[in-house]
């Protein structure tokens, strides 16, 4: 005798399938909120104070106030004249300069240390990677005054040099030093910084690596050369990145060295610092918006191609 084996009709299979699949809806939705809570204080916080200040700074560049007149839509006219201002390309050209040639001699430096540091030959290593992070860790505004101080003509350890042995050591501070000493207080300040971002990539290299050198003969260098530098480039590309940020955002060592050299640091130094004095010294708020929008824009442009360069280069991408 055949056993007759109850089924479910088609319509109500269909039932049972679009309950299922409103359950596993409802579960994703309550997974999405769930998640969402979680990242809301930081959407939160980033909205306001990333997302915003843009939209504001946007919204003035497009706006010109005059003392006659009021506030009026310009559109990108203060675009335009942003591009044909010398002030502006003068500022740029600068910071280009300081990017080219200070970005470079750091990161060679925060290079050598690392590698130094790795090696594992040199004497108390821990507290000399300490004394070279040291600099790091003091208030950027500390750091310039201190060297501030060091480099014045009229008094400090120059003046103090100058006076004691007769030399005429070059005013750190004049036109024509003013830049390298900037520099070379950025330098004191971030090498540690950089060193120990490739030391901490150095230490995470394969020890299979250094072995399969060892075997066929390689002498440090060649080690250096084809087994460090190509395993920690994505810390380079990331190094060479901030520092690009850090340039195009030169702000804090013009702006403080300033009162010490007000013949060599003009308003208009950098970008940064010439939408500071537009903005809280010339009240033209809305043209100093303008300035840093496009720095901001050339700025993401040009870390991005970096950053596309170097992941190419190391067949990340």
């Amino acid at each position: 005798m055949t056993r007759m084996v109850p089924t479910i009709g088609a319509r109500t299979r269909r039932a049972v399938v679009a309950e299922a699949a409103t359950a596993g809806q409802r579960a994703r939705a309550r997974r999405s909120l769930a998640g969402l809570g979680f990242v809301a204080p930081f959407l939160a916080v980033f909205a306001l104070v990333f997302v915003a200040p843009i939209a504001y700074s946007v919204y003035l560049s497009l706006y010109r106030t005059r003392l006659v007149g009021g506030t009026t839509f310009v559109g990108a006219q203060n675009y335009a004249d942003v591009f044909g201002d010398a002030h502006f390309w003068s500022a740029l050209a600068r910071v280009a300069l300081f990017l080219l040639i200070q970005v470079p001699i750091m990161l060679l430096l925060a290079l050598a240390v690392a590698l130094a540091v790795d090696s594992g030959r040199l004497y108390s290593a821990g507290v000399f990677r300490l004394s070279i992070f040291l600099p790091y860790a003091v208030p950027a505004v500390v750091a310039v005054l201190m060297w501030g101080f060091l480099y014045g003509p009229q008094f400090g350890l120059v003046a103090g040099l100058n006076r004691t042995y007769g030399w005429s050591i070059p005013n750190p501070l004049g036109p024509d030093l003013v830049l390298a000493s900037i520099g070379n207080v950025v330098t004191w300040s971030y090498v540690g910084y950089n060193m120990l971002i490739f030391f901490s990539a150095l230490r995470v290299v394969p020890s299979a690596l250094y072995e399969a050198a060892a075997v066929d003969g390689a002498s440090p260098w060649r080690v250096i050369w084809h087994v460090k530098l190509p395993a920690i480039r994505g810390a380079l590309v990331i190094a060479t990145i901030f520092s690009i940020i850090g340039s195009f955002q030169l702000f804090n060592e013009p702006a403080i060295l300033r009162p010490l050299a007000m013949n060599s640091i003009t308003t208009d130094y950098t970008p940064n610092l010439y939408a500071y004095f537009l903005s809280f010294s010339g009240q033209q708020y809305n043209y100093a918006a303008t300035v840093a929008i496009i720095m901001g824009a050339l700025t993401m442009v040009v870390a991005y191609l970096v950053q596309l360069r170097g992941l190419r280069q190391g067949g990340l991408r």
